[in-house]
């Protein structure tokens, strides 16, 4: 029973998320720590997990929460549940794609979910960076400490990105931004 259920809930969770992997995030707290699947604080780990391992976000946390649920076979039925929605949807849009990009009431329904999509990885983004800051990383309800290092590497790395953007016209390279972060971490936590 529990692999349907992990199949069904990402199903839902694949279905209703717009606007890339993050814009889940909130999907997933609601619907998967209400279940008592996973805490909080696990959460705050798979997603730092599933952000800098390979792959699509929604691929990896699914992946990762089901195999914790479910061992081996739950990570399949999370993974398979979380993709079939957008396979399901990309395959009926390809097939009527001019049609619906010209529709008034389609390109209305985008407008309204874009700024809903933008709410929820801003919400998301400031949740993850007030637990990282003021809890190192745990819930909002454990005790409340600022972590100086945390704060210290966030202003480096974003002010670095910030030049480097400015100076070069163009973005940092996310893998070599991810390499840079790690070994930072490592240089200031060890």
């Amino acid at each position: 029973m529990i692999f349907f259920e992990l199949f069904y809930t990402f199903f839902l969770i694949g279905l209703f998320t717009f606007g890339g992997g993050y814009a889940m995030i909130p999907l997933i707290q609601n619907m998967v720590i209400s279940k008592g699947w996973i805490t909080e604080d696990a959460l705050t780990n798979f997603i730092a997990i599933s952000e800098s391992t390979p792959g699509p976000f929604a691929i990896n946390i699914s992946t990762f929460i089901g195999s914790h649920v479910g061992g081996i076979f739950g990570s399949i039925c999370a993974t398979i549940g979380v993709i079939l929605p957008s396979l399901i949807i990309i395959i009926i849009v390809a097939m009527i794609l001019n049609k619906l990009l010209k529709n008034k009431y389609v390109k209305g329904g985008l407008n309204g979910i874009i700024p809903v999509a933008i709410s929820l990885i801003l919400s998301t983004t400031i949740m993850l960076f007030i637990k990282l800051m003021f809890f190192n990383g745990n819930s909002l309800t454990s005790e409340f400490n600022f972590d100086r290092k945390a704060f210290a590497l966030f202003l480096i790395l974003g002010s670095g990105m910030f030049i480097y953007k400015k100076v070069n016209k163009k973005a940092v390279n996310p893998i070599l931004l991810i390499v840079i972060a790690a070994i930072f971490g490592l240089l200031i936590y060890y």
